[in-house]
């Protein structure tokens, strides 16, 4: 029972990468098994192995473990052509430690570079620090974006220029835009990056014509060597902002500069945007991110969790993840358990979470601005479901109606924090108790349960 060579297990490894690759996408590859290595394998008789695969972090270990372990075992059997059963740790690659750090190579929760003069150029440059390639999680609704966006990082001014982003609240745009601003600044401090709101753009220009210094204010945008412009749609209607942005755009592009920008809807859809802008851009790529889909709201409950020193389980994680919608919810809502749980000096538990994820504190199910009546809701859960209002708030217990009434509690619970006791008043009069057995149960299923997240999606879609 020796274990092989330290040379025998980087080859083994690489065989065993090289084949699953294939198998995955590059976003799938490289954000999950990239971070896993061959920490151990051995002999337990005369034709079988045992091998430890060591993941960098516990939510490589729990994802890779969940979607991939067929995969890996298949690939290793082949590779040392005899059987082998796969267990997983929490170790880093040793090897992996002594090369030189980057976003590709790096662990999923990359630390953030330390040196005075990058921190003090990235705070110059309106950059967020924690921003990088390495913190975001990649699934299927973001993949091309990030795929863009990584481009745009190796090859600023060539590859998609300029690069347009679109999506709803908390998706990942501006993530995604200032991790090119840091992987630049790395490269070289000198980069002239500047990352700034449709807002701040408009407020410079006007306060640039009250001040009649317009000439620094165009200095300060037209000679940089990448612009980054969060919420585009801003300057829609301002005829002076539109017409210096024209300029703006001709200026630094013609020099070979880079344009990022993010928008909560495309081009074409942006009202009283002027027509010479929206083909400028529509001259580049146009992506868009959707809302997270569970699989990724684990990923960035995970990150999140992490980066605030909590630690959670994997069945935690489900609970919070099937219980909100995007990452601006999972960061609000890890703001509240931080809390909680510096002031009970206690552990995470599901009891917690649940008690935190149903009090109603913000943490809707959709997003605030959309106005969504008791009666539409009910409305949709009933046209989802192919019942009538009589039945839903009647007294039927059959499963063809009591499934539907408690995933309509949730949702006035979650999506409008409705209080139990007017919930018990909608539904006909039930009491408290059982509403909020009904609240908790799809809470608690949902984290396992793909139809259930399935069905409250369609019913938001119908909204």
């Amino acid at each position: 029972m020796q274990p092989l060579g330290k040379t025998d297990k980087k080859d083994i490894w690489k065989l065993v990468l090289d084949s699953v690759k294939v198998a995955l996408s590059e976003a799938s590859f490289k954000t999950w098994v990239s971070k896993t290595h061959l920490a151990s394998i051995r002999k337990v008789d005369a034709t079988r192995y045992i091998a430890e695969v060591g993941c960098d972090t516990v939510m490589v270990r729990q994802y890779v473990q969940e979607r991939y372990f067929g995969l890996l075992q298949e690939a290793l059997i082949k590779a040392i052509g005899a059987p082998c059963d796969l267990t997983f740790s929490i170790k880093t690659d040793p090897e992996r430690m002594a090369e030189p750090s980057g976003d590709s190579a790096g662990p999923l929760f990359e630390e953030t570079d330390n040196s005075e003069a990058l921190m003090r150029k990235m705070s110059e440059a309106h950059i967020r620090p924690y921003f990088t390639f390495a913190n975001f999680a990649v699934s299927g609704s973001n993949q091309l974006a990030w795929a863009a966006a990584e481009a745009v990082a190796k090859s600023p001014g060539n590859a998609y220029n300029p690069l347009f982003i679109w999506g709803g609240v908390g998706v990942g745009k501006t993530h995604l835009m200032h991790a090119v601003g840091i992987t630049m600044l790395k490269k070289s401090l000198s980069a002239k990056v500047l990352a700034v709101t449709g807002e701040d753009f408009t407020n410079d220009i006007v306060q640039g014509i009250r001040s009649k210094n317009t000439h620094e204010v165009r200095a300060k945008y037209r000679k940089l060597d990448a612009l980054f412009v969060d919420d585009v749609q801003f300057i829609a209607g301002k005829d002076t902002a539109q017409e210096e942005f024209f300029h703006t755009f001709n200026a630094v592009t013609s020099a070979g500069g880079q344009i990022i920008m993010t928008s909560d809807r495309p081009p074409t859809e942006i009202k009283k945007l002027e027509d010479r802008l929206r083909s400028r851009f529509e001259a580049g790529l146009i992506v868009d991110i959707s809302q997270p889909d569970f699989e990724l709201r684990c990923a960035i409950t995970q990150i999140k969790a992490e980066q605030k020193g909590i630690n959670l389980e994997s069945t935690l994680v489900h609970l919070i993840a099937a219980n909100t919608l995007g990452a601006r919810q999972i960061e609000g809502f890890l703001v509240r358990l931080s809390s909680e749980l510096l002031m009970r000096k206690a552990d995470p538990d599901e009891e917690l979470i649940k008690k935190l994820l149903t009090k109603g504190e913000g943490e809707v199910l959709v997003e605030k601005t959309r106005e969504v009546s008791t009666d539409k809701l009910i409305d949709a859960v009933c046209k989802h479901y192919q019942i009538n209002k009589r039945q839903i708030l009647g007294n039927g217990r059959s499963r063809m109606v009591s499934y539907p009434r408690h995933i309509l509690m949730y949702l006035l619970r979650m999506e409008m924090q409705v209080p139990y006791e007017e919930l018990g008043q909608v539904l006909g009069g039930r009491d408290h108790s059982t509403i909020m057995h009904g609240v908790n149960k799809i809470a608690s299923s949902a984290s396992t349960d793909p139809d259930i997240r399935r069905d409250i999606e369609g019913i938001k879609a119908l909204l």
